[in-house]
């Protein structure tokens, strides 16, 4: 704790950059933040997000004290009542319908140890196998493509500095410029450097507006594009044969797939002209370094999994991945996104990245927990079938950083479903919309106010600092983990403290593809930042198959210095070879037809972020985004006799929203975009598809049919 006018060096709570900053206390009671030079991810810039972020932590925006339901409406408790009101529920919900009955639900904002914890309580408080999180939401297609290439699956196996490096970037479904604005920077010095950057996007984005060439297909027909551009590269000889011949394997049929996606036939499908996916295999192959970024847009469909991979493939067959200054990387959208995985909140893993259905991995954890492993449960449902599953199977639900209400796709389904709940807990830091709907909330500490590290989405593992105290009535989700768990039986094993967290979480950790046993607090207190995979020095050899890294400034004999480049010597698989995934082209899981003639994509803006919980509360933000809206190009506009302002009903399978109509050439004249930061009558998420991908079970929240109305007076 720094309550001093000592600035305090930290991240940005927002999106998976984790932005360094300074935050000083005022006078006032308010916090100042100030430039942070000295972190290579953002060198001081900070988008209005991060400028603003203190905002959240006034006593007049966010909880100080514990609600319980009576007579239907929450009101003030104190901290006994309110544990002893989930204890009961949670318990009655055991006693009843057995442990699988209790669902928990987490955030990909939550800390490392927070999430560590919360996959534990789960599994050893509980003995639920019902646990997953939001991050299912964000790059789980990325993250099960990149399994199954690499055999590990970090964001970035590079750091951000080596973009401006490269030759070309082909940056797949991604508006960085407003998602997360400080990285535009390592793109616009790549151009400057003579390098090249091709955005495949369907609106013409404001990070399109910065790129060489901007490819527009239809929503949802991205494994198209790809195939198409593996066609051209074999077909003009540009494949990197020695390269596919010595570091792959799966070649003949990755290649048999790709040309039978022959370039009129992938104009066709996505609407690219055949001398745009020249142009792009021409910019993207002549240089000797590039790389293939992918974000939400290829990931969030039913087909996500195989999209990805398509993508990866070329990066694959011209022998980039695995190679300096090129590659395949994923840009991860929340703020521990990444180590919100690595640690045990989604269904099928426990820390380490490790399998829960893998006896080794089984043994090990329970070890490090003090537990037989035989009581472990097995994997549970993901996210959208765990919250499709309350009311009924699932009958009470501890839910920790999430606002699914707003964020998930059929979104006033999944309302229903957690309204026909026995019991909901929800530890939050404000009311919102999936709080309002709970018999307990639980007021919880903000990034300011509590140490901990998070993973950012080059997999560098930081330490946020406390900088200022909590309002009195408001307690740290460890500290609330630790009182349930003691409260429901199991007195030991749940520290409220980060730091003994995370020297658990090390222990957990070690030998597991994501290894962090090698990091210490006082490491990353000292440096900024350290890359996984770090195994301790005694394991340091073999780092999951990953290349000899960087020296640190710490600099001490026998400490293994991070891993800032994966796969530069072999792939992380059994035979260090990376696969090539065969898929063809297949349509999205809901087509336009008469009665839903045109395509809904959804997205973010900059003012915004995720279900706007926390940002909504800024009037800043509120200011340059005051609420949702529905673009539409003109030629559909004059078709519907909407203008500018006008109220617009979109109308899907799932439900209606209305929002004032945006009428730009910036996106395709069959496709409309909707932003998904706003609850009520212009819910985006109401609309969206909860088809899932069969592998990652992502669902298609980036293409759906819908219909369009006008709105009378």
């Amino acid at each position: 704790m720094q309550n001093s006018v000592t600035p305090t060096p930290t991240h940005c709570p927002y999106c998976a950059l984790q932005c360094g900053m300074n935050l000083t206390p005022a006078a006032d009671g308010t916090v100042e933040v100030s430039e942070r030079t000295d972190f290579p991810v953002n060198r001081g810039a900070l988008c209005g997000k991060g400028r603003s972020a203190p905002a959240v932590l006034r006593s007049s925006v966010r909880l100080t004290s514990p609600l319980v339901r009576s007579g239907g409406t929450l009101v003030p408790a104190s901290w006994d009542e309110a544990l002893d009101r989930i204890t009961e529920g949670l318990s009655r919900t055991r006693t009843e319908h057995g442990p699988d009955a209790c669902g928990v639900f987490g955030g990909g904002g939550l800390t490392n140890e927070k999430a560590y914890t919360l996959g534990k309580f789960a599994r050893v408080v509980l003995g639920t196998s019902q646990i997953d999180y939001n991050g299912r939401f964000c790059m789980s297609s990325a993250a099960a493509a990149g399994m199954k290439a690499f055999g590990l699956d970090r964001g970035l196996p590079f750091p951000l500095a080596d973009i401006p490096k490269s030759g070309c970037v082909i940056l797949v479904g991604s508006n960085l410029a407003e998602t997360m604005p400080p990285s535009l920077r390592f793109f616009n010095e790549l151009r400057e450097n003579g390098g090249t950057l091709i955005v495949v996007d369907p609106r013409r984005t404001k990070t399109a507006e910065h790129a060489d060439l901007h490819l527009a297909p239809r929503p949802g027909t991205d494994l198209a594009l790809a195939l198409g551009l593996l066609h051209l590269i074999v077909a003009e000889g540009r494949v990197d044969e020695a390269y596919v011949a010595e570091r792959t394997v799966g070649w003949a049929d990755a290649r048999a797939v790709a040309m039978a996606h022959w370039p009129e036939y992938v104009e066709r499908i996505t609407g690219v002209s055949v001398p745009d996916l020249r142009e792009a295999v021409r910019l993207f192959c002549e240089p000797e370094h590039a790389m293939v970024l992918t974000a939400r847009g290829p990931e969030q469909q039913s087909k996500g999994t195989d999209t990805v991979g398509a993508w990866i493939n070329l990066c694959l067959a011209t022998g980039r991945a695995g190679r300096p200054l090129s590659g395949y990387g994923c840009l991860t959208g929340q703020g521990n996104g990444q180590g919100g995985r690595e640690h045990g909140q989604k269904a099928d893993q426990l820390p380490g990245y490790r399998k829960l259905d893998d006896p080794a991995a089984r043994r090990h954890v329970a070890e490090v927990w003090g537990i037989d492993p035989d009581t472990l449960p097995g994997p549970g449902r993901s996210a959208y079938e765990l919250l499709d599953a309350l009311g009924t199977d699932i009958r009470s639900l501890l839910l920790m950083g999430s606002n699914p209400v707003v964020s998930a796709p059929r979104a006033a389904h999944i309302e229903e479903r957690i309204k026909s709940l026995d019991f909901l807990a929800v530890c939050d830091v404000v009311l919102s919309e999936t709080a309002a709907l709970a018999d307990v909330v639980l007021p919880v500490t903000q990034w300011a106010e509590e140490s901990g590290t998070t993973t950012n989405l080059e997999g560098r593992v930081l330490l946020r600092r406390q900088a200022i105290t909590a309002p009195e009535g408001v307690r740290g989700d460890l500290e609330v983990l630790h009182d349930l768990a003691d409260r429901l039986g199991v007195e030991k094993g749940f520290p409220t403290d980060p730091e003994e967290v995370f020297e658990e979480l090390r222990r957990a950790s070690a030998g597991g593809l994501a290894d962090y046993s090698g990091i210490t607090y006082r490491r990353l207190a000292e440096e900024n930042g350290v890359f996984w995979p770090c195994p301790a020095a005694e394991a340091s050899e073999d780092a999951a198959g990953t290349e000899t890294a960087e020296a640190t400034p710490l600099d001490l004999p026998g400490v293994h210095p991070g891993t800032p480049r994966l796969f530069l010597d072999r792939f992380a698989t059994d035979d260090g070879r990376a696969r090539f995934v065969a898929a063809a082209h297949r349509p999205i899981a809901e087509e336009p037809d008469e009665e839903y003639p045109v395509l809904l994509t959804t997205g973010r803006v900059v003012a915004q972020y995720q279900s706007g919980a926390q940002t909504r509360r800024v009037d800043e933000l509120n200011a340059a985004a005051p609420g949702p809206f529905v673009e539409l190009h003109p030629r559909l506009a004059e078709r519907l006799g909407a203008a500018e302002g006008d109220p617009v009903a979109v109308v899907s399978r799932r439900g209606r929203a209305v929002a004032p109509a945006r009428i730009t050439t910036a996106i395709r004249p069959d496709t409309v975009f909707m932003p998904f930061h706003w609850p009520g009558e212009g819910r985006a998420n109401t609309l969206t598809n909860p088809a899932l991908d069969p592998t990652s079970r992502m669902p298609e929240f980036k293409a759906c049919a819908v219909r369009l109305e006008t709105v009378k007076p």
